[in-house]
């Protein structure tokens, strides 16, 4: 507490204004001043003004300990998976089996889809039955019988493949027969390319 001297006229007006007994100078002249008030306001006038300042992110501190644990190792690469032959292993080839030569000498687009479906089961002959699921919106391709052809279908014209005991439609126009062949190589597991390959010897 501080001690201040005033003069006797501002002491009787300080006194004057005491508005009930024990009011002490300080409280009277903190009324009269409104002087909690003015503090109050300054105050918040203050924060408001006073820049904020942000917070710096802290470092992470490495350890020793730590570098061990990021201690760069090389990376295992995995293996690339083998790349699925496109011609599938067998004793045989199917590209070894068809040449131009042969295919010319035969009777047309038929003959030559014949031939071709021949030497497919001559290299494919214990998975050549998967032929059998190769089927047209409303119609069949293949069977083991003429006349499950005959009866799936009006002019089907099913011929045997030569040395086979499968049967297939050759109705069908020579963009239908590549089609076919497409499917059969397909479902034989020849590659896209490949499969490509033995359409166009039709």
């Amino acid at each position: 507490m501080k001690t201040i001297d005033i003069d006797d006229e501002l002491y009787q007006y300080i006194a004057s204004n005491t508005k009930f007994i024990g009011e002490s100078a300080s409280d009277i002249l903190r009324r009269l001043l409104s002087f909690d008030e003015l503090v109050e306001a300054n105050a918040t006038v203050q924060e408001e003004t006073q820049p904020v300042t942000k917070a710096k992110p802290k470092k992470a501190k490495v350890t020793s300990d730590a570098v061990d644990l990021v201690e760069l190792k090389p990376k295992k690469v995995a293996k690339p998976e083998p790349v699925k032959t496109s011609v599938p292993e067998n004793v045989q080839n199917i590209f070894d089996l068809i040449n131009k030569e042969e295919l010319a000498t035969q009777k047309g687009a038929v003959g030559r889809f014949l031939l071709i479906l021949s030497n497919m089961h001559r290299v494919h002959t214990q998975q050549f039955d998967s032929v059998l699921d190769i089927q047209g919106r409303d119609r069949l391709y293949f069977a083991k019988a003429e006349l499950d052809l005959l009866e799936a279908g009006s002019s089907t014209k099913p011929k045997q493949i030569p040395n086979s005991e499968f049967w297939v439609i050759t109705n069908s126009n020579t963009t239908r027969k590549k089609r076919m062949l497409t499917e059969v190589a397909n479902v034989l597991g020849y590659s896209t390319s490949d499969a490509e390959r033995i359409r166009e010897f039709l």
